[in-house]
């Protein structure tokens, strides 16, 4: 727990609380704890709070305990004077102990942080690098590809060929499909991180955005999408443009990462007021290691020979997690991935809607 996590007033709430708590029950119990037991009952529950709180309310704590193991505790009881030097001494040693080691805590703990944070800067440093690398490399690829078809084009147009021209336009259109991902993803990161993503929910006939999303994609590779609409589906409020960029993003990875002639199945269905949606392939699946990484920013699977930024997945979790829904990805026993992704969303028939 970090002392940042918790409020100034709750520090002094807590730190008062415990100590008066732990006076009051070991005052109920004097007859049977000797007094140096709750000097170090006191004295644990100080080093505790300078290990979770800011230093001041740490402070008044130790200077508390120790007022009352004085006045409560140490002979004559119910009077602040101190009737022998032994337990004068420990009065005073109690006192300076507990205020020395609670600054020293506290001061240990910022330089702690001051570390951590430049260990953080510098790992953020290297992070940040490595993606500027990544992307430079993913933004340059198709845009050199683009640039070399059409100077293509525009010096031998008159000597090309019909399927000459057909592949270079082919070419054309297939980095020109990369260069619109790769800009998708990084606007759609920009977008969860500075909390721009608002909720737009309307009635959506899911099997319909399937197929669409289906058409529109890349037609780089050739793959077996298996898709059976299920007539009595209802309808789903939901945000459909998020929907749309939820199954374009897990499709794509699904095209990225399976061998052509792959088959990927979806299935969707409604369950405990739920859209439940499944899709999976018959590739070699995930390395059970990357299983929990997989979702993260900027994550890729090492040698997979597969270019990108790591960016797709994440941002598939940041749209179903705004929609408060839930996204998991497990691997098949006959061979492949399947992801499973929940959103709460009311529903509906559409002969209800026009009774409304």
């Amino acid at each position: 727990m970090d002392v940042y996590q918790i409020k100034k007033f709750n520090q002094y709430v807590y730190s008062i609380t415990a100590i008066l708590g732990i006076a009051v029950l070991n005052f109920l119990l004097r007859n049977f704890i000797d007094y140096r037991i709750v000097a170090l009952l006191l004295f644990l529950a100080v080093s505790i709070f300078a290990v979770l709180f800011d230093v001041i309310p740490v402070v008044i704590s130790a200077i508390l305990s120790a007022v009352l193991l004085n006045v409560f505790f140490i002979d004559p009881i119910y009077h602040y004077k101190i009737d022998n030097a032994e337990n004068t001494l420990l009065f005073i040693m109690y006192l300076l102990i507990a205020l020395v080691s609670s600054i020293l805590i506290h001061r240990i703990r910022r330089e702690r942080k001051k570390v951590m944070h430049k260990e953080q800067k510098e790992n953020t440093l290297k992070l940040y690098e490595t993606i500027l690398n990544s992307l430079s490399h993913e933004l340059r690829i198709p845009i050199t590809t683009i640039i070399g078809a059409v100077d293509t084009f525009k010096e031998n147009k008159d000597n090309l060929s019909v399927i000459q021209q057909e592949e270079l336009f082919s070419e054309i259109q297939k980095a020109g499909f990369r260069l619109n991902d790769q800009v998708e993803n990084l606007l759609n990161m920009s977008r969860l991180e500075s909390g721009a993503v608002k909720i737009n929910k309307d009635w959506v006939d899911v099997s319909e955005l399937i197929f669409m999303c289906i058409s529109h994609l890349n037609p780089d590779k050739t793959h077996e999408i298996n898709f059976s609409p299920d007539e009595n589906l209802p309808l789903f409020k939901i945000d459909f443009g998020l929907m749309e960029q939820i199954i374009h993003g897990i499709l794509q990875n699904a095209l990225k990462y399976t061998v052509e002639n792959s088959i990927i199945n979806i299935r969707v269905r409604e369950k405990n007021n739920q859209l439940e949606l499944q899709i999976s392939d018959d590739g070699k699946g995930f390395p059970e290691e990357s299983l929990s990484h997989i979702f993260d920013k900027f994550y890729r699977l090492e040698h997979s020979g597969i270019a990108g930024t790591g960016l797709g997945l994440s941002i598939v979790k940041g749209f179903v997690e705004v929609q408060n829904g839930k996204i998991s990805l497990r691997n098949k026993k006959e061979g492949g991935a399947c992801f499973t992704i929940q959103i709460p969303a009311e529903t509906s028939y559409l002969k209800n809607l026009k009774n409304e």
